[in-house]
C-alpha cells in the first residue's frame, strides 16, 4: 500500500518582529551621544559610523531601516556618501535623512536626487527626530512583514505543489502496480494484448490501438480499446508515417492528429520489434504522460515476450512428444513385418523361393530401421554441434549424379522419373561428397515420397555469380502456405493423420538445412499450395572447374591371389556375433568368436588375425582398453582394427583414434562396405576413424 499523504500545511504563523537597525552617521562624537539618547525610546539597534567609509563597512554588513547622514563630514562629505550607498543593491532603497546646519538650494536638489527623503536642521529637536525616524522604522518592520508573508505563501505553494506531485507519484506508481499484475496474468498472448489495451484507456489516453508486427516489419493485426471495426483503414497519414517511423528505427515517437496527440511506444521482444502501442490523449502530452507511456510499453514488452516464450515452449513440447509418439509408429512398423517373415522361415516345409522373399523382406525392414536411426543420430550431433564436414573439391555433376543414382530403386519402384539438368560447363564446389550426396538424395527421396506413382521430378543444377543452384522440384502433394515457414524446424511435419500415409520423422529437411548451412550455403522451400508441388533450393558457394589433361591410365597389374583373411569377432551379444561369424565364413573367410575382453587377446596370440571386429561396450575391459592391447601384442599389431559399436558420437570416434583403431561404423553396419575393407586388410589405413 502507497504511504498516507500528509494534509495541506497550514501558513506559518509569522514571529515577532526584530529590531530594526538605526545608522547615524556623523564625525563628532557628542552628536553621536545626542542621537542616542534622543531615539532609545525606539527600542531599535543604534549603529554609529564616524565618516562615510565607516558608514559603507556597515553597510555591507547589515540592513538599516534609515540612515542619518551628516552633510559636512571632513574626508567624504555627507553626500558623497549618499552617492556611495546608493550604488549597493542592498542598500538602493534605503532611506536617507540628512543632518545638516544649513541647507542652501544646490544642496537640497542634489540630495534629493541622491534618495534623500528629508532634511532635518541641526540642532535637532527631539520630538521630530524620534517621530521621523520611527516612521521609517514601522514602514521597515512592514516590509519586513510582506517579504515574510510572501516568502510563506510561497512555501505554502511549493508544498501543496509537492503534496499533489507525491499524491500524483502515487497514484502513478499504483497504476504501475496494477499494470503490471494484469499483463503478467496469463502467459496467452491475446489475453496479455487484451490487458494491455484494458490498462492503458482510460489513464493513459481516451483510445489505444496495439498493432502487432511481422518479422519483416508489416502489420500483421491491429487491435484498439474502445473497439472499432473500421479502424485498420482509418489510419491517418500522419499516424502512418509515425508508425513507419518506429517500426524503422524502434524509437518512441508521437505525432498530431486533428487536435488529439498520439504517442507511439514499441513493443520490443528482445532485439525485435513486436508491436507499437499507440494511445491518443485530446490534450498536450506532458513529460510525466510520456514517462508514463514508455514504462507501460517496456513492462508490456516483457509481459508478452514471456507469453511468446511460454508459447513457444509448449509448442516445442507438443512436437516433441508428436515426434516420440512417430518414432515409435515408425520403429514398430518394420519389426511387424519382419517377426512375420522370421516366424514363415521356421515353417516346415518352407521353399526356397518363400525363403529368398522372407530374407529379402528382413532385409529390406532393417535397412529402413538402420536410416532412422542413422538420421536421429546425425540430429543429435548437428544440434550439439559436433558435425564437421571433410571439404575436398568435387564435381557438381558427379555429386549430383551419385544422389540420384542412391535415389533411384524408389522411384523405380514407384514408376517416377528423375529429369537430371547439369550446367554445360564443369563445376567445382568445396564440400564433403558423403554429406552433399545425403543431402540432396534427402530432397529426392522426399520428393518421390509425396509424390504420386508415375509422377516426375526434376532436378536441376546450375551456376552463377560464384554460387552452385541445385533445385529438386516435384508435381506432389504441396504445401500449406501456414506451414511452409516451419518445414526446416526439428520434429515438424506437415502430415499428422493418424494413418501417416508417408511415415518418416519430420527431421530430413533438418538435417538438410544443417549440413548446407555447414558448407556455408543456404536452403530455401517453395509450394504454390497444397496439390501443387514444392521446390527445394539448395545454394552452395561453387566455381567453373579448371580444364585438366585427362591423367593418363597405369599399366595393369595382374591381381594376386590372396588366402582367405583371418577375422576375430569380438562381440558380448551372442547373437550379434555368431550371425557375424556366419555371413563372414559364408564368404570364404576364417572367422573366430570372442565375448569379452580377455578371451579376445588370448585367441588373439593363437589366432593370429588379419581382421579384428571388436565391440566398443564390452563387459570388465571394454573395446578401447581391448584395442590398446591388442595393438601391443606382436601377433595382433598389424591387424586390420574396426570399432564396430552402437557408440557414434565424436567423442567416441576420436577415443578409436586414439585406441588404435584404423575405421569406426556404427551398428548396424553396411554389409557391403565392411566386406569390402575385410577383402582388403593390408590397403593403407591410419586415417581418421570412421
Amino acid at each position: 500500500m502507497a504511504a498516507p499523504v500528509p494534509p495541506a500545511a497550514a501558513a506559518p504563523e509569522l514571529p515577532l518582529p526584530e529590531k530594526a537597525n538605526i545608522l547615524v552617521v556623523d564625525d563628532l562624537p557628542e552628536k553621536h551621544l545626542v542621537f542616542r539618547s534622543i531615539l532609545e525610546e525606539l527600542g531599535q539597534n543604534i549603529v554609529s559610523a564616524r565618516s562615510g567609509q565607516e558608514a559603507l563597512r556597515c553597510i555591507l554588513e547589515q540592513e538599516f531601516a534609515v540612515i542619518l547622514l551628516d552633510v559636512n563630514m571632513p574626508d567624504i562629505d555627507g553626500l558623497e556618501t549618499a552617492s556611495l550607498i546608493r550604488q549597493y543593491k542592498k542598500s538602493s532603497q534605503t532611506p536617507i535623512v540628512f543632518i545638516t546646519a544649513y541647507v542652501d538650494e544646490v544642496q537640497a536638489k542634489r540630495g534629493y536626487a541622491l534618495g534623500a527623503v528629508d532634511y532635518i536642521p541641526s540642532p535637532v529637536v527631539p520630538e521630530v527626530l524620534r517621530s521621523k525616524v520611527r516612521v521609517f522604522v514601522e514602514l521597515f518592520h512592514m516590509n519586513r512583514q510582506l517579504k515574510q508573508q510572501a516568502a510563506a505563501r510561497e512555501a505554502l505553494a511549493r508544498a501543496e505543489a509537492a503534496r499533489a506531485a507525491a499524491e500524483d507519484a502515487m497514484a502513478r506508481a499504483d497504476f504501475l502496480a496494477e499494470a503490471s499484475q494484469r499483463l503478467s496474468r496469463s502467459l496467452d498472448i491475446d489475453e496479455t494484448i487484451a490487458a494491455l489495451l484494458d490498462v492503458a484507456v482510460p489513464m493513459l489516453g481516451e483510445r489505444a490501438l496495439l498493432v502487432m508486427t511481422n518479422s519483416d516489419g508489416t502489420v500483421a493485426r491491429i487491435e484498439v480499446n474502445p473497439p472499432d471495426p473500421g479502424i485498420t483503414p482509418n489510419l491517418s497519414p500522419p499516424l502512418r508515417h509515425a508508425l513507419a517511423r518506429v517500426i524503422e528505427t524502434r524509437q518512441f515517437q508521437t505525432c498530431t492528429e486533428g487536435e488529439h496527440i498520439l504517442a507511439l511506444g514499441p513493443i520490443m521482444g528482445g532485439d525485435r520489434l513486436r508491436g507499437v502501442l499507440i494511445v491518443e490523449h485530446a490534450s498536450s502530452m506532458d513529460g510525466a504522460r510520456v514517462a508514463l507511456i514508455k514504462e507501460v510499453a517496456s513492462r508490456a514488452s516483457i509481459a508478452m515476450e514471456n507469453a511468446r516464450l511460454y508459447s513457444a515452449v509448449q509448442d516445442a513440447d507438443r512436437r516433441k512428444n508428436e515426434f516420440l509418439a512417430m518414432l515409435a509408429h515408425e520403429l514398430r512398423n518394420p519389426l511387424a513385418p519382419i517377426r512375420n517373415a522370421v516366424h514363415i522361415m521356421k515353417g516346415d516345409e518352407v521353399t526356397q523361393v518363400t525363403m529368398n522373399w522372407a530374407r529379402d523382406v528382413i532385409g529390406r525392414q532393417a535397412d529402413h530401421m538402420a536410416r532412422l536411426i542413422d538420421d536421429l543420430l546425425d540430429v543429435s550431433r548437428i544440434v550439439q554441434g559436433k558435425v564437421t564436414v571433410r571439404p575436398e573439391r568435387l564435381d557438381l555433376a558427379a555429386v549430383v549424379e551419385r544422389s540420384v543414382e542412391a535415389s533411384l530403386p524408389r522411384a523405380n519402384s514407384r514408376e517416377q522419373r528423375i529429369l537430371v539438368s547439369l550446367p554445360p560447363q564443369p563445376v567445382e564446389i568445396q564440400g564433403d561428397a558423403v554429406r552433399l550426396s545425403q543431402v540432396l538424395s534427402n530432397l529426392v527421396n522426399n520428393a518421390s515420397k509425396f509424390s504420386a506413382p508415375g509422377a516426375r521430378i526434376w532436378l536441376d543444377a546450375s551456376f552463377a555469380n560464384g554460387q552452385a543452384r541445385i533445385a529438386v522440384r516435384d508435381e506432389g502433394s504441396g504445401i500449406e502456405p501456414a506451414f511452409l515457414p516451419h518445414i526446416f524446424e526439428l520434429f515438424v511435419q506437415g502430415d499428422q493423420s493418424l494413418d501417416r500415409s508417408q511415415g518418416g520423422l519430420g527431421i530430413g529437411l533438418t538435417l538438410v538445412k544443417h549440413l548446407v548451412e555447414l558448407h556455408g550455403g543456404q536452403v530455401s522451400a517453395h509450394s504454390e499450395g497444397p496439390g501443387r508441388g514444392t521446390e527445394v533450393v539448395v545454394r552452395l558457394p561453387a566455381r567453373l572447374a579448371a580444364q585438366e589433361a585427362p591423367p593418363v591410365p597405369a599399366e595393369a597389374q595382374p591381381q594376386r591371389q590372396r588366402a582367405p583373411a583371418r577375422v576375430l569377432v569380438v562381440d558380448d551379444l551372442a547373437a550379434s556375433a555368431d550371425t557375424l561369424m556366419t555371413l563372414l565364413e559364408m564368404e570364404g573367410f576364417e572367422v573366430r568368436t570372442a565375448n569379452e575382453g580377455m578371451s579376445a587377446l588370448r585367441i588373439a596370440e593363437d589366432f593370429r588375425p588379419d581382421v579384428v571386429l571388436l565391440d566398443i561396450g564390452l563387459p570388465g575391459m571394454n573395446g578401447f582398453e581391448v584395442a590398446h592391447r591388442l595393438r601391443t601384442q606382436p601377433a595382433s599389431r598389424d591387424a586390420l582394427l574396426i570399432a564396430l559399436t552402437g557408440y557414434g558420437e565424436a567423442e567416441s570416434r576420436s577415443r578409436s583414434v586414439q585406441a588404435g583403431f584404423d575405421f569406426h561404423m556404427v551398428k548396424p553396419a553396411d554389409v557391403n562396405l565392411l566386406l569390402s575393407m575385410i577383402a582388403e586388410p593390408r590397403q593403407p589405413r591410419g586415417e581418421t576413424a570412421t
